[in-house]
C-alpha cells in the first residue's frame, strides 16, 4: 500500500472493516471516510506541534535580497526559524565569499542602526550585510542595507500544511506509519463512541511520538573535558601530599 493520504485512510479502514477507498472516489467519499480523513490530518497535525524542530521539517531556504531593502518577511510555512543560521552565498558575480551573518537583538538594531532604514537617499551606506535580528512582526532584518541583490541563505523549520488529494505524502517519515494510524484510530474511535478503545490508541500515539523523539531529538553532541590536569607528580601510593 503506497504511503500517501489514500493509503492511511485505508489503513484505518482496513482496521474498521470499512470498504476500501481508490483514487477514483476518494475525494467524492463522504459519512465516516470524511472523519478518516480528517483523522489522518488531525493526527499529522499532533506530530508536528509536539515538537519544534523535527528534521523531517528542515528547509533550506534561499532569498535573493533588494538593494536597499533592510527587512523582510518569514516564508509563510515557517514554524521556527535558526537566526544562527543566516549567510551570504558566494557570488562571483558579485565578488563576494561566504559569509556568517552576526545575530544582534532587535533592541540593539534600534538602538544603534535604526536611522539607516529612514535614509533611502544615501547609498553610500549600502554595503555587504554583516548582522541579522528578529523583528516583532514575523520578519527578520539584513544591516547593512544591502547594495546588491545578494544570496542570503538561511535554514527553518516548517508546519506541513494538511493533505488534501488521494496522492498527497506527509512529512513524516514511512518508517512512522504506524504512529500516524494509531493517532488517526484514536479520533475514528471517538467519532464511533468507543471511548476504551480510544483512550488505549491515544496512549500507543503518544508512546509512538516519544519514540520518534528519542531518535530524532533527544540527541547529544559529545562532551569533552577541558578542564586543566594537575601535575601528578606529588601523588605517591594513590595519595596527593
Amino acid at each position: 500500500m503506497a504511503y500517501d493520504f489514500l493509503g492511511l485512510v485505508n489503513d484505518i479502514n482496513r482496521r474498521l472493516n470499512e470498504v476500501e477507498l481508490t483514487t477514483s472516489n476518494f475525494d467524492s467519499a463522504t459519512g465516516f471516510y470524511s472523519v478518516a480523513k480528517d483523522s489522518v490530518n488531525s493526527a499529522l497535525r499532533h506530530i508536528n506541534q509536539g515538537t519544534f524542530e523535527w528534521p523531517f521539517n528542515h528547509v533550506e531556504q534561499e532569498e535573493d535580497l533588494t538593494a536597499g531593502e533592510i527587512r523582510y518577511g518569514y516564508p509563510s510555512d515557517a514554524k521556527t526559524i535558526d537566526m544562527d543560521s543566516f549567510r551570504i552565498k558566494r557570488n562571483s558575480t558579485f565578488g563576494n565569499e561566504t559569509k556568517k551573518l552576526k545575530l544582534i537583538t532587535y533592541e540593539e538594531y534600534l538602538n544603534n542602526h535604526i536611522d539607516d532604514e529612514y535614509n533611502d537617499s544615501d547609498t553610500g551606506i549600502r554595503s555587504i550585510p554583516n548582522f541579522v535580528f528578529r523583528t516583532p512582526s514575523l520578519e527578520y532584518g539584513v544591516y547593512p542595507a544591502p547594495d546588491n541583490a545578494y544570496e542570503l541563505v538561511y535554514e527553518y523549520y516548517r508546519l506541513p500544511v494538511d493533505l488534501i488529494s488521494a496522492t498527497d505524502v506527509p512529512s513524516v517519515p514511512e518508517q512512522f506509519r504506524y504512529v500516524v494510524v494509531d493517532g488517526a484510530m484514536y479520533h475514528a474511535y471517538l467519532f464511533r463512541g468507543n471511548s476504551q478503545d480510544a483512550q488505549l490508541q491515544f496512549q500507543k500515539f503518544e508512546e509512538g511520538i516519544k519514540d520518534m523523539r528519542t531518535l530524532y531529538i533527544n540527541r547529544y553532541d559529545y562532551v569533552r573535558d577541558t578542564r586543566v590536569r594537575t601535575s601528578m607528580s606529588g601523588v605517591i601510593g594513590g595519595r596527593v601530599n
